[in-house]
């Protein structure tokens, strides 16, 4: 799907993050140069034919008071990964879960969890309830506890408006 100038409008606006207004669609759409319903409309089928793969929220963490967050990876055997994710992603305190390629001899871990937390013996609790209820007890892990924060931002498409082309400027953005 090639996408149409609005579109690409839409994109760059929408890929700053909704406004926290009473109508984030209706702000959204007003940078786009389109109506509320054309934008939410746009929206749609742009996911529907996946050209917006994931649509959510970035939440700033340690601003919260979670300063305990840990990204658990495990070597999983690849064809019981998917079924140990989606009991993983089912678990209310765990944020994200997915699979990546090993990367051997120095990384042979593919299926990943993070779970954030306020007190790092309370996660490593819940830890080890993901561990039991995604029936990866004995499998190889690995537990990486977060020392800093990092700026996180959604994907970048498209630069800002009025920024010069390249990376730098872009990820400054976020």
């Amino acid at each position: 799907m090639a996408p149409s100038e609005s579109d690409k409008r839409l994109i760059a606006a929408l890929q700053e993050g909704l406004p926290l207004t009473a109508r984030p669609y209706a702000a959204l759409a007003a940078q786009a140069g389109m109506t509320e319903a054309e934008a939410i409309a746009r929206i749609a089928a742009l996911r529907a034919a996946g050209a917006i793969r994931r649509f959510g929220v970035v939440v700033r963490h340690r601003r919260l008071g979670y300063r305990a967050n840990a990204m658990t990876v495990w070597d999983v055997p690849d064809a019981a990964a998917a079924a140990a994710g989606r009991k993983l992603a089912d678990l209310p305190f765990v944020t994200l879960a997915y699979r990546r390629p090993r990367r051997p001899p120095d990384w042979p871990y593919n299926l990943f969890c993070m779970i954030h937390g306020r007190d790092r013996a309370l996660v490593e609790g819940l830890i080890e309830d993901a561990t039991a209820a995604a029936g990866l007890a004995g499998r190889p892990r690995a537990v990486l506890f977060s020392s800093r924060g990092f700026k996180q931002c959604g994907a970048r498409y498209a630069p800002p408006p009025a920024a010069a082309s390249g990376i730098a400027k872009r990820t400054a953005a976020c």
